[in-house]
């Protein structure tokens, strides 16, 4: 018996070092892809600015949960879009090339990296010092959603002209469709592990809705890689639930016109509390979508507004 008490011990301390490994181990990311354009480096974040002459309307987006900055660069490839892109604190930039232009604006924001609070103050850098048209966008998904909202609390004079989408956002007092318990999140290194052996399997296939489209299909594979600790997605997930039990719906008060988009079999966050909490923004259209997936950008694209020219 006290042989077998020891084995069960020794397995429990080598599952702990295991995952104490895999915290700290850097996810290998994706193949870097050609970008013309500059790289802002903000502490563990990043910005881009696609290099393009003669644009008419800036428009500034933010990726969704261990997705990556190019989720919006096919639907904001107009020659006349300045495509400004936040890449969240400790994700992969996936681009080539990288030579980081040296900005004096530039800080360490005094949050927790993998916080929506610190990719919103890297926001706002984007936005203040980036933009350079009067007409402006700022389109978050999923998780990018919420951190465009917690932009315009931390600074409302930024967005007192912005036209902000919302697709599929992480909403205050809205809710993923499951819950993460703690036992999960202990153990989500070792999911991860295997997630990336196998990024569409059987077990998961249905969140993604249709994977028709290559560019989609590529986005979906490229999942498990784009964070570059699982450490910060475990911090992602934490504060995310956090944040949407916390914060009050007066936070739609900073936004002053844009839309929210609802897609009707989002399979990752919960449509009818992300439909309710939407409903408190007066100044917000709620755009619901019928048997919309949580990729709204390449399942119905014709959905989102098109951008306003400057």
């Amino acid at each position: 018996m006290e042989m077998l008490i020891g084995l069960i011990g020794l397995a429990l301390l080598i599952v702990v070092y295991v995952r104490r490994f895999l915290l700290r181990r850097e996810t290998p990311p994706l193949a870097p892809i050609p970008f013309e354009g500059e790289v802002y480096r903000v502490g563990k974040a990043a910005i881009t600015r696609r290099a393009n002459t003669d644009t008419k309307t800036s428009v500034v987006v933010v990726h969704g949960f261990a997705e990556n900055c190019m989720y919006f660069s096919q639907y904001y490839a107009a020659p006349h879009l300045e495509l400004i892109a936040l890449d969240c604190a400790d994700y992969h930039l996936p681009i080539e090339k990288q030579k980081p232009v040296a900005a004096e604006w530039t800080f360490v924001p005094k949050y927790q990296p993998g916080t929506i609070a610190y990719d919103a103050a890297v926001l706002n850098l984007a936005i203040e010092h980036l933009v350079s048209h009067h007409s402006l966008r700022v389109h978050g998904h999923s998780r990018g959603g919420a951190v465009v909202l917690e932009a315009a609390r931390q600074r409302p004079d930024l967005f007192a002209d912005a036209e902000v989408i919302l697709e599929a956002p992480v909403l205050p007092q809205a809710k993923p469709t499951e819950s993460i318990s703690p036992i999960v999140s202990w153990l989500l290194p070792f999911y991860l592990v295997a997630w990336q052996q196998q990024p569409v399997s059987d077990k998961n296939r249905k969140r993604w809705g249709p994977l028709d489209d290559p560019h989609k299909r590529a986005l979906i594979t490229g999942l498990p890689f784009n964070a570059r600790h699982v450490s910060t997605m475990i911090t992602n997930l934490k504060d995310m639930e956090s944040w949407a039990a916390s914060t009050g719906l007066e936070i739609y008060r900073n936004v002053r016109c844009g839309a929210v988009l609802v897609p009707a079999n989002d399979r990752v966050l919960d449509p009818a509390s992300m439909r309710a909490s939407a409903q408190q923004a007066e100044n917000l259209q709620i755009i619901e979508i019928e048997n919309g997936s949580h990729f709204v950008t390449y399942d119905h694209p014709a959905s989102i507004p098109p951008v306003p020219r400057g």
